[in-house]
C-alpha cells in the first residue's frame, strides 16, 4: 500500500523534504510507520515514543491501521515563550 507523508518544521528540516510517498505492507500502523521513519532518521530517534499523528486531517493513535493513499503526518513538539 503506499501512504502520502506530510513533513513540518523541525521534521521536514530532519529528513530533507516537505512530503512524501512511501509503500508500506497492509497492516501498517501509524506506530509501525514512525518506528520506521526512526530507523533511517538519527533525529526521530530522540523521542521515545511516537508523536501525536493525523491521517487524513484527523488526530489518530498510535495503533490506527494505514489504508492505501492514506495521508500521515507527525506533529512535532512547538517550544514557545
Amino acid at each position: 500500500m503506499r501512504v502520502r507523508l506530510l513533513h513540518f518544521a523541525s521534521f521536514r528540516e530532519a529528513i530533507g523534504r516537505d512530503e512524501e510517498e512511501r509503500d508500506f505492507p497492509e497492516g501498517t500502523r501509524v506506530q509501525d510507520l514512525w518506528g520506521a521513519l526512526a530507523r533511517e532518521v538519527d533525529f526521530f530517534r530522540r523521542f521515545p515514543a511516537a508523536p501525536p499523528a493525523a491521517v487524513n486531517r484527523e488526530y489518530v493513535g498510535g495503533d490506527t491501521v494505514l489504508r492505501d493513499g492514506d495521508e500521515v503526518a507527525f506533529l512535532p513538539p512547538v517550544a514557545g515563550g
